[in-house]
């Protein structure tokens, strides 16, 4: 009962509004239009000045890259992070749905990352504590973030932002779809990825995360449940392994019950304690210590 209250002191304790930030003010590469569905954007959730430990952590909600589960895989991971005095940034990356396919979800996670690590002197952001958390698509658009930082993307910007590193110094893949090409893939998720090349297997191979792992990937936290018939807990596990085998610092969370989707979960009484595991994680990566 004590940890699921803490969760909800970190869930309780921030009122404002978000503001919007442009990933593009001048307008987004590969971009159809100027609608909101064409140019992505981050909602800004600064942490309380008097409790701010300086760390930030870009949030990319699941919706199989058809939609955006803003409410309780953005906006809640947003206030739970305030509640902690870190900087949140929901991304509202470009959707499968709405005819952006990959390599556009990648561009748009790269930006975020760099974007939010050229706001340090705005903001007093430690420049060198920025984290991505996602779930389920989110959670492998940030196993992307986590392993195609280097990639480089024909039609990209090279302004002052793109200088940045887009490498994120954490990464939490929760409920993730990690799998592109096996049967634990999440055959919508491929196919609003990937679009017209959908049949490409090659390519879909290529996404598949935890063949990309290297040593440069950043420590990685993950949640996972084993009920989960959506995205299987294979796509956690072959993740895991592959931070492993590339001795990545890696910790990894299977609880038996819940259903996909279930964010931080705090009506759950067993469930609810995850975020208070991510949070001491975090503490002992040194993204909750005011410097």
């Amino acid at each position: 009962m004590v940890r699921i209250l803490l969760s909800l002191v970190a869930l309780t304790s921030f009122a404002a509004e978000p503001t919007k930030l442009l990933l593009w003010p001048q307008g987004a590469p590969l971009a159809k239009g100027q609608a909101d569905i064409d140019q992505p954007w981050l909602d800004v959730y600064p942490a309380d000045k008097h409790q701010a430990s300086g760390a930030a952590f870009v949030i990319c909600p699941g919706g199989g890259y058809g939609g955006h589960a803003v409410d309780h895989e953005g906006e809640q991971i947003a206030r739970y992070f305030h509640g902690l005095g870190v900087h949140a940034f929901v991304l509202h990356y470009r959707l499968g749905s709405k005819g952006y396919h990959y390599p556009v979800q990648l561009m748009d996670v790269q930006r975020a990352v760099r974007l939010v690590r050229s706001k340090a002197a705005d903001m007093k952001l430690d420049a060198t504590r920025i984290g991505i958390i996602g779930f389920s698509a989110g959670g492998h658009l940030t196993s992307m973030a986590a392993t195609l930082f280097d990639e480089k993307i024909e039609g990209a910007t090279a302004d002052e932002v793109d200088k940045l590193s887009a490498r994120p110094d954490l990464a939490v893949p929760c409920y993730p779809v990690i799998s592109m090409s096996d049967e634990f893939a999440h055959k919508g998720s491929r196919k609003n990825l990937l679009g017209p090349r959908d049949a490409d297997d090659e390519l879909a191979k290529s996404l598949s995360t935890y063949a990309r792992v290297t040593p440069q990937t950043p420590p990685c936290f993950i949640f996972q449940t084993d009920d989960d018939t959506v995205v299987p807990a294979e796509n956690a596990v072959q993740f895991y392994l592959a931070l492993r085998r590339n001795k990545v610092p890696a910790e990894m969370h299977i609880f038996k019950p819940g259903r996909h989707g279930v964010g931080l979960a705090q009506s759950d009484a067993v469930l609810a304690v995850w975020p208070n595991l991510l949070r001491e994680w975090l503490r002992t990566n040194g993204f909750l210590n005011t410097k």
